[in-house]
């Protein structure tokens, strides 16, 4: 007599014979790993759903010394991380694709450190693997965490490290798609409250609103920096108001920035869009919360996310994916432009 493996602890093995595919195979649907046919990944999880078959993380990691876990690192302040819907939807997607793995999130806010602590913990092997995002040319920390664990970048790292594995919005693009559509829409005195200058994200759409007026033959505005903050486009705002400048459109290096400068506008009588036409970037919840709602660049936050952890599973796995990930953005057009 033959007994129902259902009966007792499946094995990988009974998975693998259920499924017609290899143990290997069994391992790679676990993980995560992406390099398995969807035809595969089904068979699989299949046979998993049947034989109620349960991983033993703690016997691989034993064997591995594998922790089967992340670590998300943002070198940014908490009021700076809670505040601003770029990483509710960066985090959505990192744990939409680690659901559909073994792999658990261990989320390090850490704007200065001083004391290096979080690369001591990385270095004691507390995580496989981490993801920094919004990172400055003043993190220097993050060099240290990079040569402890593989390490994927969310955005262009700020340092320019060669061999690193990033995924990021064509932010050159994103600005040149800002600022064109403020150029046809027959504007010619455009101004820009940028992002901080120490980030690529800040540099780059500087570099895309800076091109399109060059083509155009148009001088470039005021130039402000806001900090990627609500508060900071409300001051920046209020500089170029007082610079006497006298612009008739803003390219906004964020939605949140726009909802400060909107707010500045609204205390001078200036009309948006009819004497100020403001474009905005993210496409975040604050583009249709604030009046008059954003005309803004999409970036796909969660998809980036997800992106991410493809990347850094399949180092973890031993594969070569492209060190250089780019996402396309996309203009949204609303009342404010």
């Amino acid at each position: 007599m033959t007994s129902d493996p259902r009966r007792a602890t499946a094995t990988i093995e009974d998975v693998a014979a259920m499924a017609g595919v290899s143990r290997s195979t069994v391992s790679r649907v676990v993980n995560g790993a992406t390099a398995v046919s969807p035809a595969a990944v089904a068979a699989v999880e299949l046979a998993i759903s049947q034989l109620n078959y349960v991983p033993n993380r703690a016997a691989r990691s034993l064997a591995s010394r594998a922790t089967m876990a992340i670590a998300l690192i943002v070198p940014e302040d908490t009021n700076r991380f809670f505040g601003d819907p770029f990483f509710a939807s960066i985090v959505s997607g990192i744990n939409a694709r680690l659901s559909r793995s073994d792999y658990v999130l261990n989320l390090i806010i850490a704007s200065n450190d001083p004391r290096d602590k979080t690369a001591a913990y990385l270095r004691s092997g507390a995580v496989d693997g981490a993801i920094v995002v919004s990172h400055h040319t003043s993190d220097t920390f993050v060099d240290r965490i990079a040569a402890a664990v593989p390490v994927v970048y969310g955005g262009r790292p700020a340092h320019g490290r060669d061999g690193a594995y990033f995924v990021d919005i064509d932010n050159v693009e994103g600005g040149r798609t800002a600022t064109r559509h403020l150029v046809e829409a027959g504007r010619t005195r455009i101004g820009t409250i940028s992002g901080p200058i120490d980030m690529p994200a800040g540099i780059d759409r500087l570099t895309g609103y800076r091109e399109v007026l060059q083509d155009a033959g148009l001088e470039v505005g005021p130039i402000e920096d806001g900090g990627f903050t609500s508060a900071g486009g409300y001051t920046a705002m209020e500089r170029i108001l007082a610079s006497g400048a006298g612009i008739d459109a803003l390219f906004i290096a964020s939605d949140l920035m726009a909802r400060g400068a909107l707010a500045a506008l609204e205390r001078t009588g200036l009309s948006v869009p009819d004497d100020i036409a403001i474009v905005g970037f993210d496409d975040s919840p604050v583009a249709t919360a604030v009046t008059p709602a954003l005309t803004t660049v999409r970036q796909p936050s969660q998809q980036q996310g997800e992106q991410m952890v493809d990347v850094l599973l399949a180092l973890l796995a031993g594969q070569n994916p492209p060190h250089a990930t780019i996402l396309s953005s996309e203009l949204i057009r609303r009342e404010s432009a």
